[in-house]
């Protein structure tokens, strides 16, 4: 059985989707749930891009020692230099260094002609060699590349000190035949390709991520690359958990199989989903609420009389349980705070006690608290700076009838400790609330996106709302979850705002140090 590494760029490609903007709390507890999962390599951003990208890969790689670290460059010795800063901390120092090698690419973006390309990227991987253990080059766009001079430079910067060759399916354009003939020709015809590892990272463009990743690997590929969720630029990238739960299911088939813990995979997509903000559709493929419903009767009086009849996946084998029941408002803090171990959160004293103290309220509130809450609930403790000082909400009223104005009165209490209590009115609830919000922080905030999903089911379900927001200049997305939506949508705009307050804060100690 062929071993495949798995190289998540989760945190890098998927943050790039439009409207995804972790802090870096998110982006390690991300980082650690990768880990848990058994993933090979994490991408962990791209340095160069800005001191914050610097500082979160930074804080990654001195935090995780399971799996390897890696960061993006661009082929120049800047980057180079601003990956190490970040990378040189880590168990196994290994960089990502990039250069398209396309002629549309070449020509209207580098620049370039080919002999420019290929010295530059001979030089870009000997001077990282001299840093990094482990140095991948990519040649992007290789998929409209001309392949002879793919084999030239690939061969080049393999002398030049790379161990791993990454063919990118860049802009989704290639059909699975043909992108696992790209890899099966640069096997047949690179001369020194023995000993170095080719690597496929693919995009879904064309609905074809999973199934050229898959290609690839049929015709050599050691590493896939992709994301979570399928989530990243355009129309997403390659689904981890889609390749390597089809090579766990058609093993005989594929001859290979990873190291990723399959029992991790849910759990993983419920961290990314709700830290991104962006909902994984129902009919996702194998991390989707509908991967194991069945609608029909005929399918359901197969399912009942033997399971494989319908399902090839069960739902245990990706981390899904049956049984969702777990604490109710009689558990004690210690059975809360085994729930929180089993569930794989590392919280302190202070955000045990306040996740505590929320799943309580939950409790006297709901008939059924689920794992989804419990998760919910941990999950927005865990990201939760703690020494930042923010505005919190204390209480919010909201009146609404069919033929009156909505009017909302929110009292907070400032990131100075004083109290304060406002009321605005909108042409609706929610419209109300945020103009409220608008007159306590005192300044200008622009709703960009707001989006509302439910946590579990049922008429006491939790509300989870999802906001991005223009507030001092500055980009944030927020998350609030409550019994309520329209607390939800008060707590994600809040979250946002406070995002931002903990940003310049954080500049605001680097100027000082």
């Amino acid at each position: 059985m062929r071993k495949i590494d798995v190289f998540d760029t989760t945190l890098r490609d998927g943050e790039q989707s439009a409207g995804v903007n972790l802090n870096t709390l998110e982006k390690v507890e991300v980082a650690k749930q990768l880990e848990r999962l058994g993933v090979d390599i994490i991408e962990a951003g791209f340095p160069a891009a800005s001191r914050g990208d610097l500082q979160a890969v930074k804080m990654i790689a001195d935090t995780i020692k399971g799996s390897s670290v890696t960061g993006l460059a661009r082929a120049n010795e800047k980057d180079i230099d601003a990956a190490w800063e970040a990378l040189k901390g880590s168990s196994e120092p290994r960089l990502h260094v990039f250069l398209a090698t396309s002629p549309i690419h070449m020509t209207y973006k580098l620049k370039m002609t080919t002999d420019q390309v290929l010295d530059t990227a001979v030089a870009a991987v000997k001077y990282a060699k001299k840093k990094f253990t482990h140095v991948q080059w990519s040649a992007e766009d290789a998929c409209r590349s001309d392949k002879q001079f793919l084999v030239k430079i690939i061969t080049e910067v393999i002398n030049a000190g790379a161990t791993v060759i990454n063919l990118p399916d860049t802009v989704g354009y290639r059909a699975p035949e043909e992108y696992g003939s790209l890899f099966r020709y640069i096997k047949e015809n690179v001369p020194n390709i023995e000993g170095v590892k080719l690597s496929a990272h693919t995009h879904d463009d064309l609905g074809l991520a999973t199934a050229n990743s898959l290609a690839a690997i049929e015709n050599g590929a050691d590493q896939i690359e992709g994301t979570i969720n399928a989530i990243g630029e355009r129309a997403g990238n390659a689904g981890l958990e889609e390749i390597a739960v089809a090579l766990h299911i058609r093993e005989d088939f594929y001859q290979a199989s990873t190291r990723l813990k399959l029992d991790e995979i849910k759990r993983t997509s419920n961290l990314v989903s709700k830290l991104t903000g962006m909902i994984v559709p129902g009919n996702k493929a194998v991390v989707g609420n509908n991967a194991f419903a069945h609608e029909s009767g005929i399918h359901q009086d197969g399912v009942l009389k033997e399971k494989t009849t319908y399902e090839i996946i069960t739902p245990e084998l990706i981390g899904v349980k049956t049984n969702r029941l777990v604490l109710g408002k009689h558990s004690g803090r210690h059975a809360f705070k085994n729930k929180a171990v089993e569930m794989g959160f590392e919280l302190n004293d202070q955000k045990l006690n306040e996740g505590f103290k929320a799943f309580k309220d939950l409790a006297d509130k709901k008939k059924e608290v689920t794992d989804e809450d419990i998760f919910a609930i941990l999950t927005d403790k865990q990201t939760e700076a703690q020494d930042v000082k923010t505005y919190e909400l204390k209480s919010l009223q909201v009146q609404y009838g069919m033929d009156n104005i909505p009017t909302a009165t929110i009292a907070v209490v400032k990131p100075d400790g004083e109290y304060k209590q406002e009321a605005a009115t909108g042409s609706g609830s929610v419209e109300a609330i945020y103009n409220t919000i608008e007159k306590l922080v005192e300044d200008t905030v622009v709703l960009l996106d707001y989006k509302i999903n439910s946590v579990g089911g049922g008429r006491d379900a939790l509300a989870e709302v999802f906001v991005q927001v223009k507030y001092n200049e500055t980009v944030s997305s927020g998350r609030g979850t409550a019994q309520d939506v329209l607390e939800a949508s008060a707590r994600a705009y809040l979250n946002a705002v406070n995002r931002v307050l903990g940003v310049k804060s954080k500049e605001r100690k680097e100027v000082t140090v």
